[in-house]
């Protein structure tokens, strides 16, 4: 079975938001092959229990009045581009969230949301344009040494992380950092 499409998470498999699992969905009450692994802002408690269609459909938002990112968190609170309201729902409310070290944020750029791709580590920013690390490195707000002693200690499955982001509009790369 083909997972659903999900243009602001092409690959949430490969991020480790979703995940093979023998799992029954709590909203379709299905056992699919999948489990969604990521946040999840809902009364309810909700982990490891929601499967990829019932987030694309929006069923699990419906049903739990679940949230997958924080709606204020896409753009940063403000501090990156703004996004129309319906784009913002898409991605808190039917897109597959990351789990970060702090409080998510969702990257936008060119007035929309962009594609998350996934967490990385210095040796993971070395496959992507330099243009990301720039843009990391201004994020942080670090000077050059600073930034050479941060980047070097960047991990992917650690503290701290880098969260890597294209815009689905000029496919630049962009996203931020944190730690624990």
């Amino acid at each position: 079975m083909n997972l659903p499409e999900f243009k602001y998470h092409p690959d949430p498999l490969n991020s480790g938001s979703i995940a093979a699992s023998d799992n029954e969905c709590e909203c379709c009450g299905e056992q699919r092959g999948y489990i969604y692994t990521g946040p999840v802002y809902s009364e309810e408690e909700l982990v490891d229990c929601i499967c990829p269609w019932c987030i694309s459909s929006g069923k699990a938002h419906e049903m739990y009045d679940a949230e997958f990112t924080d709606y204020d968190g896409i753009g940063d609170h403000g501090s990156w581009d703004n996004a129309e309201k319906e784009e913002k729902e898409t991605v808190a409310f039917r897109t597959p969230g990351y789990a970060g070290w702090q409080q998510e944020r969702w990257w936008t750029h060119c007035g929309k949301p962009a594609a998350f791709l996934g967490m990385a580590g210095d040796k993971e920013l070395n496959n992507y344009d330099k243009s990301l690390i720039e843009h990391l490195k201004i994020e942080a707000s670090m000077n050059a040494e600073q930034w050479s002693h941060y980047r070097a200690a960047l991990d992917k499955n650690g503290s701290p992380t880098a969260y890597v982001f294209k815009c689905t509009v000029c496919a630049e790369f962009g996203g931020y950092s944190d730690c624990d």
